[in-house]
């Protein structure tokens, strides 16, 4: 495998999911980077490296859905995949409308999250041309 590993931000305001997602993140060589709100990753540097997200759907300030909609806004189209606590149909629909890579009720297995982290390293990696 050459150059580095991809980035995956985590973005979830309970502590307890953001070290376990890193850690099983970490733990198939992938580089994360964790943050208790949406609006902390919208501000950092890593927004620009991150090869694509991990959120909750729900947390305090601007939910899962709002850091999606202001990253397509500012052309940031990184792939994104959401993880909630009160999966229903209408925030499935929500996700799938919005282009949403995967969206996860919790508890979820670890293999699941893997396929949809793969999936939106795929989309992400199309999205990225290499330069001539």
């Amino acid at each position: 495998m050459s150059g580095a590993p991809p980035l995956v931000a985590i973005v979830d305001d309970d502590a307890s999911i953001r070290d376990a997602t890193s850690n099983l993140l970490q733990s198939v060589g992938w580089s994360t980077a964790t943050f208790g709100d949406a609006a902390s990753f919208l501000r950092s540097t890593d927004r620009r490296s991150a090869a694509c997200v991990v959120a909750d759907v729900r947390m305090p300030g601007l939910t899962g859905f709002d850091m999606h909609d202001q990253l397509v806004a500012a052309g940031d189209g990184i792939p994104i995949v959401l993880i909630t606590a009160y999966p229903d149909e209408s925030v499935r629909a929500r996700a799938s409308e919005a282009g949403i890579v995967c969206c996860l009720g919790k508890p979820f297995a670890p293999e699941e999250l893997l396929h949809c982290v793969r999936q939106a390293l795929a989309k992400s990696r199309r999205r990225h041309t290499p330069e001539a």
